[in-house]
């Protein structure tokens, strides 16, 4: 399994007009429910005139985690179509928000579900998309007679050193991408006195 993922590159705004409804669009990159949750917040009471503020998010390297909401418009005419254009551009850690300021005249169920469809996107494309690696990270002790074998495994390309401490015994944290796991573990497993344990990633 391929340890690539896609975010966007960063925030992104955008704005879409259909028969005089305003859909005021925002991509956010966003990295837990909560964080989206406060997000969605802070939009709300900014744009506490509008008619409806509707969103969907995608958390999660694996894209397991996600969450929509209509916020008032017909079932699945607002939300379901925001999240469809985070699949269809296949990202995660990513916040979708559409205001919409009704402009008199219904659009109808398709014209909203294009209208939201649309400006989900343009927010999207606007952010920009850029490529992430599932990382991996580890704790590796070792006695400091053995740091130079354990060390030449830290410095090959793609490795980077998070903490490191040296004393009798010794620790350092590594973090690489996870398609390299298994030639890191395996040339660590090779030193002798090191051992290897699996850490959970900082969010």
């Amino acid at each position: 399994m391929s340890d690539l993922y896609y975010t966007i590159k960063g925030t992104g705004s955008s704005q879409y007009k259909e028969k005089m409804s305003r859909f005021l669009s925002f991509a956010l990159p966003v990295h837990s429910a909560d964080e989206a949750k406060s997000e969605i917040k802070r939009l709300q009471n900014e744009y506490h005139d509008a008619r409806h503020v509707c969103w969907a998010y995608m958390i999660g390297p694996d894209r397991l985690e996600w969450q929509l909401n209509d916020n008032g418009e017909p079932s699945g005419t607002a939300g379901k179509p925001i999240l469809g254009q985070i699949n269809s551009f296949n990202v995660t850690d990513v916040l979708i928000v559409v205001v919409r300021y009704f402009g008199g005249i219904k659009l109808g169920t398709s014209g909203l579900i294009s209208a939201y469809k649309e400006a989900a996107k343009l927010a999207i494309e606007e952010a920009g998309i850029k490529e992430m690696h599932k990382m991996c990270r580890i704790k590796v002790s070792f006695p400091y007679m053995c740091q130079d074998g354990v060390m030449r495994v830290a410095k090959q390309d793609g490795v980077e050193t998070l903490e490191k401490n040296f004393d009798n015994l010794c620790h350092v944290t590594l973090e690489f991408a996870e398609d390299l796991k298994e030639e890191i573990t395996g040339k660590l497993s090779k030193v002798e006195g090191a051992s290897v344990e699996e850490v959970e990633e900082d969010k």
